[in-house]
C-alpha cells in the first residue's frame, strides 16, 4: 500500500516541481518586462523559465551522470529524473549522446538565456543575434535527443503509457521546439523590419 502511494505521488511531485519553476520563471520574466510590449514580456517569461530549467534541473543531471548515474542517486532532482526515466530510460543510466547534449544545453544554453534576458531588458543591438543562436541550439538539442533514438527503433522510449508518451515525451519536449521556433520567427520579422527601414532611409538620401 505504501509503495503504491509512492508511485502515485512521484508523477505529482515531478509535475509540481516543474510547475513551480514555470511560475517562478513567468513571475520574474513578467516583472522584468514591465512596460514593454507583449512579445518581449512573453519572451522574457520563457527565457527566465528556460534558464531555470537549464541550471536547476539539467545542471544537476549532468553532474549526477558524470559522477555516477541517476538510477543510483538520491534527492529531489534525482527523483524527478527517475520519474522522467520511466518515459525515456536513457536518462537513468549514462548515455553518451544524452549527457553530451545536456552538457551543451545546461551550460551554453543556460548562459545564452541569461545574456539574452539582459539584451532584451537593456535593448541591446545584439538581441536577435543571441536569440537566433539560442533557438538554434535548443532545436539542435531536441534533434539530437530524439532522432538518433528514432533511427534505431526507439527501444528506450515508453510510448504505451499516455502520461509518459503525451505529457513527458511529447508535451515537455515539444515546448522546446515550438517556442524556439516562434522566437526564430520573431527574429526574422524584426530583422526584416530593420532591413526595410535601412533601405528606406538610404533611398531618402539618394
Amino acid at each position: 500500500m505504501g509503495a503504491a502511494r509512492e508511485l502515485e505521488a512521484a508523477p505529482a511531485g515531478s509535475l509540481l516541481l516543474c510547475a513551480a519553476l514555470l511560475a517562478a520563471g513567468c513571475a520574474l520574466g513578467l516583472r522584468l518586462g514591465r512596460g514593454r510590449r507583449a512579445a518581449d514580456r512573453g519572451a522574457l517569461a520563457w527565457l527566465c523559465y528556460d534558464a531555470l530549467v537549464h541550471f536547476v534541473l539539467e545542471g544537476p543531471f549532468v553532474y549526477l551522470s558524470l559522477v555516477g548515474n541517476i538510477a543510483n542517486s538520491d534527492g529531489l532532482i534525482a527523483s524527478l529524473w527517475k520519474e522522467y526515466g520511466k518515459a525515456d530510460a536513457r536518462w537513468l543510466y549514462f548515455d553518451p549522446t544524452i549527457v553530451s547534449v545536456e552538457i551543451l544545453t545546461a551550460i551554453l544554453d543556460g548562459f545564452l538565456a541569461l545574456f539574452l534576458i539582459y539584451a532584451i531588458v537593456k535593448e541591446k543591438h545584439y538581441q536577435h543575434f543571441l536569440q537566433i543562436i539560442l533557438c538554434v541550439c535548443e532545436l539542435y538539442g531536441s534533434w539530437m535527443t530524439f532522432v538518433p533514438e528514432w533511427l534505431v527503433g526507439s527501444p528506450n522510449l515508453n510510448t504505451n503509457n499516455w502520461l509518459y508518451c503525451w505529457v513527458y515525451l511529447a508535451f515537455f519536449n515539444g515546448v522546446w521546439v515550438l517556442i524556439p521556433g516562434l522566437l526564430l520567427w520573431q527574429s526574422w520579422v524584426e530583422l526584416k523590419k530593420i532591413h526595410q527601414k535601412g533601405i528606406s532611409s538610404g533611398k531618402k538620401f539618394q
